[in-house]
């Protein structure tokens, strides 16, 4: 099983350049099963650009995340705090392996009926590159 994440394009970018080593997010996957993270770059880029393995995920409260990722967050803290106001719980995604896409997949030409994720979605396909 593999999992489809929207990321916006500012943060997509910076886990290309190995800048952001984490992906935090608010809820997670239920599933232990995730072979595969793929990145969609949300709008304006709107496209499937890049995939990552799972070294391991975090959850604890924003302020422990944060301080055991601000290093490799790739995101200010201020970002960090805005996004987990009013959360009590943060999981941090440590992102191995990154595998950039040269051409990157449209996916609302490459699947029926595509609809973005609000967050993640499970995806059971393996995109071809």
């Amino acid at each position: 099983m593999n999992v489809l994440l929207s990321v916006k394009p500012k943060y997509a970018e910076k886990i290309l350049a190995g800048e952001k080593k984490y992906e935090f997010r608010r809820s997670i996957f239920r599933r232990n099963n995730i072979n595969k993270v793929y990145i969609y770059s949300s709008s304006p880029v709107s496209k499937i650009i890049a995939a990552f393995g799972i070294e391991k995920i975090l959850k604890d409260s924003p302020e422990i995340i944060w301080t055991l990722c601000q290093k490799s967050a790739g995101i200010s803290k201020k970002d960090f705090f805005i996004y987990f106001k009013n959360s009590d719980a943060a999981y941090a995604i440590k992102i191995e392996n990154v595998e950039v896409f040269e051409n990157p997949i449209d996916p609302f030409c490459e699947f029926k009926n595509f609809k973005p994720p609000q967050s993640f979605c499970y995806f059971d396909l393996e995109v071809q590159k």
